[in-house]
């Protein structure tokens, strides 16, 4: 079982498990995003990335860099319901929540093995890659052919009919 579902785990915290970890000969792998709206692309770029390591750090974008990236309608889920889907995934060991623009801090403070991107990326596109070279750290990109994102689904919800007959539009989906 997940040993940190109760919640997002603060930076400090987590520094000192990735030390008492990497002294027991443990491998980090570290992966980062906004996470809105999971789908099985996250979900096998997650499994993935979990398998090159002992265990995966998430570190989530909060609601605030979200809308910075992705406009005033984002996220769809806030912060703490996002980091609480990614705790439910047997994948996930820890997530963090972020509110910078980039994680390059925390793979300075972190200093994880591992550090995964996506497929939509390749290594000389990712911004913290001069971050985790500087550390020694490896860049793998994880996850299969990018064919699924948030974007595609939200615009499939919109454009999808509402029902009609009895019940109509008042029927909600739970």
């Amino acid at each position: 079982m997940n040993p940190n579902l109760r919640g997002p785990i603060d930076l400090d915290t987590l520094a000192s498990t990735v030390r008492e970890r990497r002294d027991r000969g443990e491998r980090a792998i570290l992966s980062n995003g906004c996470f809105d709206l999971l789908h099985v692309g996250h979900v096998r770029s997650l499994e993935d990335a979990r398998g090159r390591a002992d265990y995966l750090i998430v570190c989530i974008n909060d609601d605030a860099s979200v809308r910075r990236h992705k406009g005033d309608d984002r996220p769809i889920y806030p912060e703490h319901e996002r980091a609480e889907l990614l705790l439910a995934l047997s994948a996930v060991d820890y997530v963090h929540i972020f509110a910078d623009d980039t994680v390059d801090p925390i793979l300075e403070r972190l200093r994880p093995e591992y550090y995964a991107k996506g497929t939509d990326y390749v290594p000389e596109t990712i911004p913290e890659a001069p971050t985790v070279r500087s550390y020694g750290g490896e860049i793998v990109i994880v996850g299969d052919p990018k064919r699924h994102s948030t974007r595609d689904t939200l615009a499939r919800i919109q454009v999808r009919p509402r029902p009609s007959g009895p019940g109509g539009d008042d029927r909600r989906e739970g």
